[in-house]
């Protein structure tokens, strides 16, 4: 058991099926949700969003290429404001990927011991792809529905990428023999994989809701391929996904061994926060001297605090802004 904890935790395991051209990940965390949680004082309820998410960014995450960024956000108009996470692709091959996550509340508006994902109401699921200096974000934005977050990210690939796509997915927290209670999560993302030359789909092809399904997207061979997977996938208990017994590669010779699973190479996951002081002054450009006046403290500093790392920036008012008086140390004529 220590050994394959060892091996999988704060992994992602990419894997195909050949029998069926569908492709995957299997994704376990837990040092890297553990301090991503252990770094803010959140309700239950809120715990339980922020894990989903940060399980479905390291699934999804994962197929970015080198120096890529991914964002997920929901955005609602109940006691959960705001879930946001960032996936940053290794810097070179080799290199694991970083993952970060927050969320924003309204404490007095919170139902105790109340499913969780009906906390966020109305709103929207988006994802962005960041591709680096020079280009221009990719952003994809689809409702709130269908009881999950994971349903969400389902919804969201069958709408603007026309992919049948299903997250499975467990978390909590728990004990293993002789150590500390600690956060474990994991999860199942398949994907069918797309033709070489897709058939046309439009809105019209959608159900009276206005969302597609898999049975608007594949022909009968595929869809039986699709519909097979997602019966097996329902069979996985909770303590297969989150380990560490069960070790991916067993999992999906479990789920899957009729449809060939072929796994790649593991992409290991840290995690990783983008923010410096270099950032915090770039974000005070665009402010005046008079609106950076009305930015400082009784003590005569401009401070910051990272909202995801917890890190706390203090700054003198004389050097930030475009209107800056001062040079900071190091800076030339």
């Amino acid at each position: 058991m220590l050994g394959s904890q060892i091996a999988w935790d704060d992994t992602i395991l990419p894997f195909q099926l050949d029998a069926s051209d569908i492709r995957g990940r299997v994704v376990r965390l837990d040092g890297v949700l553990d301090q991503i949680l252990s770094q803010h004082d959140y309700p239950a309820e809120i715990e339980a969003l922020v894990a989903e998410m940060t399980l479905l960014t390291a699934m999804i995450g994962q197929t970015l290429k080198l120096r890529w960024k991914l964002s997920l956000q929901v955005r609602g108009d109940g006691p959960a404001r705001l879930i946001a996470t960032d996936y940053y692709a290794p810097e070179k091959e080799g290199d694991p990927a970083r993952v970060r996550a927050y969320a924003s509340y309204d404490a007095n508006r919170l139902v105790p011991r109340v499913d969780p994902f009906s906390q966020i109401g109305k709103g929207y699921f988006a994802i962005l792809i960041d591709q680096g200096a020079g280009t221009v974000p990719y952003q994809g934005i689809t409702p709130i529905a269908g009881g999950s977050l994971s349903a969400c990210a389902g919804t969201y690939f069958a709408q603007s990428e026309q992919l049948p796509s299903r997250f499975s997915t467990s978390f909590g927290k728990s004990r293993l023999a002789g150590g500390e209670e600690s956060w474990r999560a994991g999860g199942v993302m398949i994907q069918k994989m797309p033709k070489a030359s897709p058939h046309a789909i439009s809105q019209d092809d959608a159900a009276d809701d206005g969302l597609l399904r898999a049975s608007d997207m594949l022909d009968d061979d595929d869809l039986e391929d699709w519909n097979r997977a997602n019966i097996l996938l329902d069979t996985v208990e909770e303590l297969e996904l989150v380990g560490p017994s069960v070790q991916p590669t067993d999992l999906l010779v479990r789920l899957f061994h009729e449809d060939r699973p072929r796994v790649f190479d593991p992409q290991s996951v840290a995690f990783g926060c983008q923010c410096s002081e270099e950032k915090v002054r770039q974000s005070l450009s665009i402010y005046s001297a008079k609106d950076i006046s009305k930015m400082t403290t009784e003590n005569g500093d401009v401070t910051a605090d990272c909202q995801f790392c917890g890190a706390h920036y203090v700054l003198d008012p004389a050097t930030v802004g475009f209107e800056a008086e001062e040079k900071r140390d190091g800076e030339g004529d």
